[in-house]
């Protein structure tokens, strides 16, 4: 393998395999951090748990992603789409949250620093919008 070809690769927008991990790696490190974080309010809502089961799934599809090219099309795609339903959800569930603390919007600095953090939810979107990306680019040489 010359030293050129990831270069290469990058130029030609072959990244599957690398995004795949990318991926699988993102959705475990999320999952870990939502989990501390929901840990820390009590999973006061079930679906705070959607979130930390999504991570494994989504981390399991890269991974197959990374190791299989039908994977990466098939189900890398698929949890992906879970996990940005997920993140769109849980943003909506961060915003109504915040509106819900004691002075609500009207007093939005204060509780978007002390409520749930308002953009952790798009960050897990993004996650998710890292494994489509993966399963519509060409895969490396």
């Amino acid at each position: 393998m010359s030293a050129m070809r990831p270069l290469r690769n990058l130029r030609e927008g072959r990244l599957e395999r690398s995004l795949s991990l990318l991926t699988a790696a993102g959705a475990l490190i999320t999952a870990a951090e939502i989990y501390l974080e929901h840990d820390r309010a009590s999973f006061g809502n079930r679906v705070m748990w959607w979130p930390v089961v999504l991570g494994p799934v989504g981390a399991a599809a890269g991974v197959a992603g990374f190791a299989s090219e039908r994977a990466a099309h098939t189900v890398l795609p698929f949890a992906s789409a879970l996990i940005i339903a997920n993140g769109l959800q849980g943003t909506w569930l961060h915003v109504r949250g915040i509106a819900r603390k004691p002075g609500g919007w009207e007093m939005a600095r204060y509780n978007i620093e002390l409520g749930p953090p308002l953009f952790a939810p798009l960050l897990v979107t993004m996650v998710g919008g890292m494994g489509l990306l993966a399963a519509v680019l060409r895969r490396e040489r």
